[in-house]
């Protein structure tokens, strides 16, 4: 029975072994294969030929963002020149750059100030939204549409506005007149972070009522490169209500149904209150955020023009009648900028705004993941580095576990004590391994020896592993976060590699071969602490047991470095704490011993054998 437990938890950890394999020296590179002959084919390629200018906005269509989405052909042009092409209103706060287009009254032109494309400060900003006529349009857009309404603002609107620049504390007001009736106002204020706020309103100088709904998408243009991780989404992302989190992929919203009547594909919540729609990235995001307190539609759409696809996620309010002489309001957000999980928290408290936090992709183990970043977090803020944080949460996690770890260290003591007599019984049973098995159970019972009790601090560290590397993965603080020396990026793999002597030799090995220095310090790490503990019976599984640490070795040279560190500092300290207490349990320390017959084991067999 013994065996047999300890033969499942064995097939459990390889099987993760080589699915986690599999993936990162398999998959990962491939993707990443394909990503880079994707851009050098744009690279060799013309731009596509198709931009948004859609038309002004109509009624609504069933279950879709309101407006016909029919666009016009015109070659794309550089970002400057886009944004050039229209009059407009600067952008100035602490953590955003950029400007919103008097022609249509889009947010189309973002940059985050504090992000930079690479760990240099140098590097070029983060772009986040570009405007209608670049390469890669991707805005927000906010307004009214209806029927019987006479002209509604469009994206060929010209606004006017009332100032010369939108910054935190002075809000900007845009107008304009459609020349039968009806005068649009819209008022856009932004906070020293990444939120805007748009309010628009209508008054109604003439002579008949009219209906209009309020409406704001996001919407991009062309599929993103994403990196194609299954632990994290990239796409189409919303709290729709009390339909909870919504998370539709690229290609999973391609696949949709058929969805109100433009050649649009794509999935509607109706009748929802609460929540967001928008589009994400790893560590940007834009989402539209209607009134909190009052129904809508949302919906995440596809469709195509041209060569091109369109990606759009929107809101629609429900009907507001202006009587003659009345007016209607609407107020509106838009987040654009980096997940910042305190920001966005902060955001989900001081606007209640429903289940924002889960913009930041914490995955099904939301309860362990964003307590792991808390703790974190916290000792970052007293230390002034994650790489110390990791190290500081990693010990405390050691003492949290401590009564599972003695119990578990205690019985491998004990089992390494009566190591004797296991080979006794195995001597006298030599062909019976129904008795052999008996006599075990009985000597484990004797003893009180749990014989799976040393898998224990492994699968007890195993949720906790995913916990950090999620953390590490899909959080924008461990982004370019520095730990000591050569670590410049705890959320990228260790830049050193074995294979080109740390960068002695000029050549870079392949990603197979990628084998920096806390890999090889996990490795040992991870093999001096299998040693301390009784080998298995078995041969064979004690030859998988001498494998494992090369295998996890290699596995985790692709991992964020920040995990790999960890992952050496909670070996060290298991080594440490188990040889106390094999010492307090009057336990001979075999570690130099088992190393000894590791090495040494395979050359008698084979003498005897010839």
């Amino acid at each position: 029975m013994g065996n047999d437990k300890t033969n499942m938890i064995i097939a459990v950890v390889l099987s993760l072994a080589v699915l986690l394999g599999w993936n990162y020296f398999v998959s990962a590179p491939q993707v990443e294969r394909q990503r880079q002959q994707q851009l050098a084919q744009q690279a060799a390629q013309p731009r596509p030929a198709t931009s948004p200018q859609e038309g002004g906005p109509s009624a609504p269509l069933p279950g879709t963002l309101p407006g016909a989405p029919g666009g016009q052909a015109s070659a794309a042009q550089p970002r400057d020149q886009a944004v050039a092409a229209s009059p407009r209103i600067r952008i100035d706060t602490p953590a955003l750059s950029g400007s919103v287009a008097l022609r249509g009254a889009r947010i189309d032109d973002v940059s985050l100030k504090n992000y930079h494309e690479t760990v240099d400060p140098q590097s070029p900003r983060i772009v986040l939204l570009s405007p209608a006529g670049s390469a890669n349009p991707y805005y927000a857009e906010f307004g009214w549409v209806g029927q019987n309404a006479g002209p509604l603002p469009g994206s060929d609107t010209l606004w006017t506005a009332d100032g010369d620049a939108l910054s935190p504390g002075k809000p900007l007001t845009l107008t304009w007149d459609n020349g039968a009736g009806l005068v649009f106002r819209r008022t856009l204020a932004v906070d020293d972070k990444f939120m805007f706020t748009v309010t628009d309103a209508v008054d109604n100088t003439g002579t008949a009522p009219v209906t209009v709904h309020p409406y704001g998408l996001v919407s991009r243009w062309g599929k993103p490169h994403t990196q194609g991780y299954y632990v994290l989404h990239e796409g189409m992302i919303g709290v729709l209500g009390d339909q909870g989190l919504q998370e539709y992929t690229y290609d999973k919203l391609a696949k949709e149904n058929p969805l109100g009547g433009a050649g649009s594909r794509g999935h509607s919540w109706t009748g929802v209150t609460g929540g967001f729609v928008g589009i994400t990235d790893k560590y940007w995001a834009a989402t539209a955020i209607p009134d909190q307190a009052r129904p809508y539609t949302g919906a995440f759409t596809e469709r195509d023009e041209g060569a091109t696809k369109v990606y759009q996620a929107s809101s629609l309010g429900d009907a507001q009648t202006i009587a003659p002489g009345a007016s209607a309001q609407a107020t509106q957000r838009l987040f654009a900028g980096a997940k910042e999980v305190g920001t966005v928290d902060g955001y989900e408290k001081s606007l209640g705004i429903k289940s924002f936090d889960l913009l930041i992709d914490w995955g099904w183990f939301y309860f362990i993941t964003k307590p792991m970043f808390k703790a974190l977090d916290f000792f970052y803020r007293l230390f002034g580095n994650f790489g110390v944080s990791i190290l500081v949460v990693t010990f405390i996690l050691k003492l949290f576990f401590l009564p599972i770890a003695n119990r578990s260290y205690v019985s491998m003591a004990k089992m390494k004590a009566v190591q004797p007599e296991m080979t006794a019984i195995r001597e006298r049973y030599p062909d019976d391994k129904v008795k052999q098995q008996q006599a075990m159970m009985e000597l484990y019972k004797k003893e009180k020896i749990n014989p799976v009790a040393g898998c224990w601090p492994v699968l007890i560290q195993i949720p906790v592993f995913f916990a950090l590397y999620k953390v590490l993965f899909v959080t924008i603080e461990m982004r370019h976060a520095p730990f000591f020396g050569w670590i410049r990026d705890l959320a990228a793999p260790d830049p050193t590699s074995l294979f080109n002597l740390f960068g002695l030799l000029p050549f870079t090995p392949p990603d197979l071969l990628h084998l920096g220095i806390w890999p090889l310090i996990m490795g040992v790490t991870m093999f001096v602490q299998m040693k301390m503990n009784p080998a298995p019976p078995d041969p064979v599984q004690a030859q998988v047991f001498t494998f494992m640490p090369i295998i996890f070795t290699f596995m985790l040279g692709s991992f964020p470095a920040g995990l790999v560190i960890y992952w050496a500092w909670n070996n060290t300290l298991s080594v440490l704490q188990q040889y106390w207490i094999m010492r307090r349990n009057g336990v001979k320390v075999e570690l130099w011993d088992n190393m000894r017959s590791t090495f040494s084991r395979r050359t008698p067999a084979k003498a005897t054998k010839g």
